[in-house]
Formats: structure tokens, C-alpha cells, sequence
């Protein structure tokens, strides 16, 4: 293998064929560093969509340091992977208190929520470091240039390390992330249109699709969940935050939860008002049903109508409650599948 030749290649290919995305051909830490953790576990075109609102709210890490964590939750809301958010504006808090901006991938690292990947493509694209960073569409084409399973990730890493362009390290790694997106995909790679084809062991081989080794994958979990609208006289409509830590950490959300084996919603609601909040209601309409995958289980979310007839609503757990205009819903940031149950909510 001929890393230059490869590497001119590749190279050569992506100054004319580069996909023209708001964050390309930027060189300042921060919006580099906005899209980098976007772009974790979120497809480039879901991105393109939330970029540049994000930026105009927050255009600095001395902004986003300064914001309120709902606020930066509910610009974040739909997304997903909150915990990128809540990293991001710890990262901001932590850099506006430095000295002196991280300038190396070992640096970065030190910030929540960046890991080798992201720090490696954040220090090579914005300081030049000569660093290759490795993520899935990186691994895809460097085991099937090397013909390699791809079920070590330092071997991976050592081999994408031998390839990179050490003059431009920061065009190289978007160059090869672009040509994982772009021709060499999972399914049905463009080996035709492949601009380092000739480097390619498994294209020689004839057999670019069996590499890198698919894991099998176990069957996804399924939950049916129940939550209660509850409302008081004024109809404000009581919500409340979820722990800062975990899934969907510092979302607000309608009081509810899973339901046990063979409970019916009604039921499930009954009983996790009364664990959650201490009050007993009874059940009224079904306001509506929602199905929505998360990245390791799915849910299907019913939601009711509830009258308290005994208790006030206090959180077991200490979290945050509040009643709310229905009006006022929007500035609050909540998960996917709550917010697609209050857009059915009706003024009582």
C-alpha cells in the first residue's frame, strides 16, 4: 500500500466531489466542535436542519456557558442523545474558565463527551494535527481497503493511521468519512465511482460487502408505557423534569411509566401516579398512542386524561414539577414521543 498514492487519491476526489455542508471549510473551535458532537450518532442531513439555529442562539462558548440548560435542551429537542447537550454546555463551562483553548486530540479528551473519534477530527480539522480519527464509515472503508474483519478497533486505528495525509490531515479525515457516505456504504457500495479502488483488497477480491463482519443483533425490547394529562382549575397541566443523569437526562415529561406484565393502560396510569406523585385519580379518555423506537428499545406510549380525586401532586423522587399554560408547552424541552402527545392536547 502506498499511503501517498492513496491518500492523493482520495484527496484529489473530495475537492470536487465534497458534499457542500454549513459546517465544511470551518476553522474555528467552537462551530467545529458544535458539529463534530452533533454529527454522533445523527445522520448529516438531520444535522443540516438544527446547525445553524443552534448557532445563532448560542454563537459562542461563552454563550452557550451562559444559557440556561432547558433552553439549550429544548433547541436541542428531536435530536436525540441529550446527553451530547448537557455535555456540551459543561464543556462550554469548562473552557470559558481555561486559560488557554485545547489545541491537541489529548487536550480535547479532557472535555465531556469527546472521545477519540471526535477529538481526533476536532484537532486535526481545526489545529492541523496530524491525527487520523476513525468512525463507523472510516472503519467500513479502511476494512475493506485492508480486507480487514474490522473487529479490532486498535488494529482499525493503526491502519488508518498508516494511510493519513500528515499535510492535510483535517480535508483527509472528512474525505474519508465523506467516501464511506457517500460510495463505499454498508449494502450496496459504488465501487465504480470509488476514487482509491485500485488500494481496495476486498474490490480485488470481489467481495467489498463481506467486510467489516456484521454483528448479529438481538431482538429489540418493546415496552408499553402510560402517562396521565393531569390538569387543574386554571387548566395548566402539570409536568415534570427528569433526573439531570441518564436517558433523555433534564427533559420534562408527563408523570407515567411502564407498565407490568398484562397491566392495561388505565391501570399502569393508576399506578404510577399514585407511585410517582401520591395522588389517586380516575382515568378518562385516551388523549392518543405513540410508537417510537429509541436506539436500543422501542415504546408504545398511551396517554390519558386524569382527574385527581384524592392528594396533591408531590414527586417521590424530588424532581423538579410544574403546572403549565398549554400555551407556555412549547418552551419546554421534552422527548419525542411527549411532545407528539401534547401537540393532541385540546384547551379545556
Amino acid at each position: 500500500m502506498n499511503a501517498d498514492e492513496f491518500s492523493n487519491a482520495l484527496l484529489k476526489w473530495y475537492d470536487v466531489n465534497h458534499r457542500d455542508l454549513p459546517w465544511r471549510g470551518k476553522s474555528d473551535l467552537y462551530e467545529v466542535w458544535i458539529s463534530e458532537v452533533m454529527l454522533q450518532q445523527t445522520q448529516v442531513d438531520y444535522v443540516q436542519k438544527y446547525y445553524q439555529r443552534f448557532l445563532d442562539a448560542f454563537p459562542t462558548f461563552e454563550a452557550l456557558a451562559a444559557a440556561d440548560l432547558d433552553d439549550i435542551l429544548r433547541l436541542w429537542e428531536g435530536m436525540g442523545y441529550y446527553a451530547r447537550a448537557r455535555n456540551l454546555y459543561a464543556s462550554a463551562r469548562k473552557i470559558v474558565g481555561c486559560d488557554n483553548l485545547p489545541t491537541t486530540s489529548q487536550d480535547l479528551q479532557s472535555f465531556p463527551g469527546l472521545g477519540p473519534y471526535s477529538s481526533r477530527a476536532i484537532a486535526s480539522i481545526v489545529c492541523g494535527e496530524p491525527v487520523a480519527a476513525v468512525d463507523g464509515n472510516v472503519r467500513r472503508v479502511i476494512s475493506r481497503i485492508f480486507a480487514h474483519l474490522g473487529d479490532s478497533a486498535k488494529e482499525i486505528q493503526n491502519y488508518a493511521d498508516s494511510l493519513l495525509c500528515h499535510h492535510r490531515p483535517g480535508d483527509y479525515n472528512q474525505a474519508i468519512m465523506e467516501l464511506g457516505s457517500q460510495v463505499c456504504t454498508p449494502k450496496r457500495p459504488q465501487c465504480p465511482n470509488c476514487p482509491v479502488q485500485t488500494h481496495c483488497t476486498a474490490y480485488s477480491m470481489g467481495t467489498p460487502q463481506a467486510f467489516p463482519v456484521s454483528k448479529i443483533k438481538g431482538k429489540i425490547p418493546h415496552y408499553d408505557v402510560a402517562v396521565g394529562v393531569l390538569r387543574n382549575q386554571s387548566g395548566q397541566i402539570f409536568i415534570q423534569q427528569r433526573p439531570s443523569k441518564g436517558l433523555l437526562g433534564g427533559l420534562w415529561e408527563l408523570p407515567g411509566g411502564k407498565a407490568t406484565q398484562g397491566e392495561s393502560g388505565p391501570d399502569t396510569c393508576q399506578r404510577e401516579l399514585y407511585e410517582e406523585l401520591g395522588v389517586k385519580v380516575s382515568i378518562g379518555t385516551l388523549v392518543g398512542q405513540v410508537n417510537h423506537a429509541y436506539s436500543h428499545f422501542r415504546i408504545t406510549l398511551r396517554a390519558y386524561e386524569c382527574t385527581i380525586v384524592n392528594g396533591c401532586p408531590v414527586s417521590s423522587d424530588g424532581l423538579k414539577t410544574k403546572w403549565v399554560d398549554p400555551l407556555d408547552l412549547k418552551n419546554y424541552a421534552f422527548p419525542r414521543a411527549n411532545r407528539r402527545i401534547l401537540e393532541l392536547l385540546t384547551p379545556l
